[in-house]
């Protein structure tokens, strides 16, 4: 049953208007957690992790462990002057940042989080999540087009070239997914994984795709590097050659869109790692939404990794690792994993 659903029940008012409400309200309430989510990861434990790996001290003055800076940075950003450059495609240029952070946003629509947490359940989940999830790209262009910046021009052309090449892969290692259960239902594809795979001695292995189909989940985190733009795949927004790309001319209320925007992508690609190859919310003892949680975090965990370890490529590299790797595996291990589930039917 979805969060609709349940808060449908629970309202006094019936009908169409209830059901209306009831989406409503639990929208709003999937969008605060996962706001909140990114709000603590951005500011704070962006930077605390960021130190751990770099052995650098992080924010330690403002508040307990630093946490405060979320308030700070939320109130230093937002009091700041928005300045609009001469020359700027305005409709563009003010719908990229809205555009970025919605489609994010909207991934969240289809993915169980467990603990009733789901707002919606359509027979395409997958297909909606990565569609949706592809729409920062034209936010990503968009931005770099209007602002009539030849840094954030460049920024908005890498990110065309990155996506066509690293999307591809990452929707190809999900079809593997889809050919093992037989759906595109985000909560069928959980229940796919329920069980034991196998046990050694006294641990069970659970039936996550991360275990059954390693090769495709390691395909899949490296293709969703690229998507979120970590290294070693940060090409459309490369402070050492092109000043911060796409989102150079941007500034207060915009940038912080933009900003939240990539968090957000992060978490919803942890989301989707997470409902393919992890099980989804699926754990022992916690509630699934603390697992769902614990997941998450460690997809970001991962990105934040490669952001410190990982040098970043040249544009053509990256083009080459897209075309001529990441694409002939994603197809090579779809046709096997094509031919495995034809030869166990």
């Amino acid at each position: 049953m979805t969060l609709p659903e349940t808060l449908n029940g629970l309202l006094p008012i019936g009908g169409l208007a209830g059901e209306v409400v009831a989406a409503v309200i639990g929208a709003a309430l999937i969008g605060t957690i996962m706001l909140t989510n990114t709000a603590v990861a951005g500011p704070w434990a962006k930077r605390k992790i960021t130190a751990k790996f770099t052995d650098r001290i992080a924010v330690n003055r403002v508040g307990p462990a630093g946490l405060l800076i979320i308030v700070a940075d939320a109130v230093r950003l937002l009091a700041k002057e928005l300045i609009v450059p001469e020359g700027v495609d305005r409709p563009a240029w003010d719908l990229a940042p809205l555009l970025i952070a919605s489609s994010a946003l909207l991934g969240f629509a289809v993915i169980p989080m467990g603990s009733g947490l789901q707002l919606a359940d359509p027979e395409t989940g997958l297909a909606f999540v990565f569609a949706v999830a592809s729409m920062a790209s034209l936010g990503l262009v968009m931005a770099g087009y209007a602002s009539n910046n030849k840094f954030s021009f460049l920024g908005g052309l890498r990110a065309v070239a990155q996506n066509l090449a690293y999307e591809i892969p990452l929707v190809l290692t999900g079809a593997s997914v889809v050919l093992f259960t037989g759906t595109l239902q985000m909560s069928e594809i959980v229940a796919a994984q329920q069980g034991a795979l196998f046990t050694l001695g006294p641990v069970a292995i659970p039936s996550w795709f991360a275990f059954v189909n390693p090769f495709a989940f390691v395909l899949f985190m490296i293709a969703n590097l690229a998507e979120v733009g970590r290294n070693p795949f940060d090409i459309p927004e490369a402070p050492t050659e092109i000043v911060a790309g796409y989102q150079t001319e941007y500034s207060s209320v915009y940038f912080v869109l933009v900003y939240l925007g990539e968090f957000v992508h992060i978490f919803l690609g942890g989301a989707i790692a997470a409902t393919l190859f992890l099980g989804g919310p699926a754990g022992p003892i916690l509630p699934g939404f603390v697992w769902f949680l614990i997941k998450i975090w460690a997809v970001f965990l991962f990105t934040q990794w490669a952001r410190s370890a990982l040098p970043r490529v040249r544009i053509d590299q990256l083009i080459q690792i897209g075309w001529k790797g990441m694409l002939v595996l994603s197809f090579a291990n779809l046709v096997l994993t094509a031919v495995i589930v034809g030869a166990i039917a």
